[in-house]
């Protein structure tokens, strides 16, 4: 699912389509002209000293969980927003000091209110269905709910799937002992690579459409979805298989008993299902979004207002529907889910961190960009692929079909003529953004909102390095295999 109706125009500047030589900044008024010069100008040690807020957060969002002493002061969100907000407000600093530019800061915390926005409508609107019937933690039936994610991300968006599904997967599954693989992989598949085929299962690709690729452009890469969600799949149904099989190995038959007794005499029920409706809304304010409130704001006031104008919309209207929905959903049905604010409450405090200290990282990348020896479609897919893991897939997405496109001698607004003349190139660009937004927690915005609901469900779940051993370690043969069959 989108987490934002349009790109930041200050980070993805617009290109004079008759000389493509890119603008300073993507404001109307011209912005600051010696900004882009600035940063590509900077030594090493500026460098490091304007990625060090990033990269610091990071550090601490992987180590402080992990070391005894300071742990449970971690755990607590009030502490989480304090350091989040310390990392932010050092990274608009030293992205302020040389530029005055606050339009970005603005662009960037509208896209981040719009981002919060849309999690928390799908994950308060999800809270209130209750979905139950005649399944249980089988490797078969485990796989089965993978699968279908896979297919619903393209629809209603990879956030969207993961909070419809999460929580009658770990109902499921609430009897087995080993199912931390069983979370790492929803995340993969449903949290992730599914969304590959439309505009709606992931953000970079929705920016993409807004930028002009046609709608259906991404239904040519069915082969690389069908390669990856395969055989992600076949190797999870090996891996559950065997933890199941440990599992009856402790437990004999009682296991099995009891699983197979939560079976019998069941049929599907899903209770709120009328919320399914306020999901649908949700998507609609989503295509409102980009089809009515983009295009009009853009032709009448310019593209940086459009983004503004688009993130605005989607802020008011599903807070509404929100609203409605929660108000109309019993509490019962929230129970049953064991729902609580805290995940998307720690969501949000984690993100407020991340936005702010990437401000000067993604700049830099930006400037520094077009120097960078890329040519070939593999070098795209790796070098957008492995930076969207760590550093936000939407605008490292936009920022590399920006640059492509530049050096290819074609406009990069809209991108019309590039779609139909390299397609190879945004393919490789697309598949890089959309697959290893998978390799961290905060590569895409429904994993570490998975990660939280399933730590609150007392699913341990790996720490951030730990959760990179097990995504390097399934992904990346999958990944090098499918730059050899699609990306050469």
């Amino acid at each position: 699912m989108l987490k934002l109706a349009a790109a930041e125009t200050d980070q993805h500047p617009e290109t004079d389509p008759h000389h493509n030589t890119h603008a300073s900044t993507g404001h109307d008024d011209g912005g600051h002209h010696g900004n882009k010069e600035h940063w590509q100008n900077l030594d090493t040690g500026m460098v490091l000293l304007n990625i060090l807020p990033f990269v610091s957060l990071l550090l601490m969002i992987a180590i402080l969980p992990l070391v005894p002493k300071v742990d449970h002061w971690w755990h607590q969100n009030k502490n989480k927003l304090m350091v989040s907000l310390v990392c932010a407000v050092i990274g608009v600093t030293l992205y302020m000091l040389p530029t005055g530019d606050w339009h970005k800061v603005l662009h960037v915390y509208t896209e981040y209110a719009a981002f919060i926005m849309l999690l928390s409508s799908l994950f308060i609107i999800s809270g209130g269905i209750h979905i139950s019937g005649p399944f249980a933690g089988f490797p078969h039936v485990n796989t089965a709910f993978l699968a279908i994610g896979a297919i619903l991300a393209n629809f209603m968006g990879t956030t969207g799937a993961s909070m419809l599904l999460i929580r009658p997967l770990i109902a499921a599954n609430k009897d087995r002992k080993h199912k931390t693989h069983i979370i790492v992989f929803f995340i993969f598949i449903v949290a992730n690579c599914g969304g590959l085929l439309t505009p709606l299962g992931d953000p970079p690709l929705y920016l993409g459409f807004l930028r002009g690729v046609p709608f259906a452009w991404t239904l040519n890469l069915i082969q690389e979805w069908f390669f990856m969600i395969g055989f992600l799949l076949l190797a999870f149904h090996i891996l559950d298989s065997l933890m199941f099989t440990r599992e009856e190995l402790a437990t004999r038959e009682s296991l099995t008993h009891a699983v197979q007794e939560k079976v019998e005499g069941k049929r599907l029920k899903i209770d709120g299902a009328f919320n399914l409706l306020f999901l649908g809304l949700i998507v609609g304010v989503i295509l409102t979004s980009g089809y009515v409130v983009h295009p009009y704001f853009k032709a009448h006031y310019g593209l940086g207002n459009a983004d503004m104008a688009a993130q605005g919309f989607q802020v008011i209207a599903m807070g509404l529907i929100t609203g409605i929905s929660f108000y109309l959903t019993s509490e019962k049905i929230r129970k049953d889910n064991s729902f609580s604010f805290e995940p998307i409450a720690e969501v949000a405090c984690i993100f407020v961190g991340i936005f702010g200290a990437m401000i000067p990282a993604l700049t830099i990348l930006e400037a520094k960009g077009g120097s960078l020896p890329l040519t070939e479609p593999w070098q795209y897919f790796w070098v957008t692929g492995l930076l969207s893991g760590f550093l936000d897939n939407a605008p490292t997405y936009l920022t590399y079909v920006t640059l492509a496109a530049s050096k290819t001698g074609w406009p990069t607004a809209p991108l019309g003529e590039f779609v139909m003349n390299e397609p190879h190139l945004l393919a490789a660009i697309s598949a890089g953004a959309v697959f290893m937004g998978a390799l961290t927690y905060i590569g895409n915005g429904p994993n570490f909102m998975v990660k939280t609901i399933a730590e609150h469900s007392n699913i341990k779940m790996p720490s951030f390095g730990g959760y990179m051993l097990w995504s390097f370690g399934f992904m990346s043969p999958l990944l090098v295999i499918a730059t050899f069959f699609f990306f050469r």
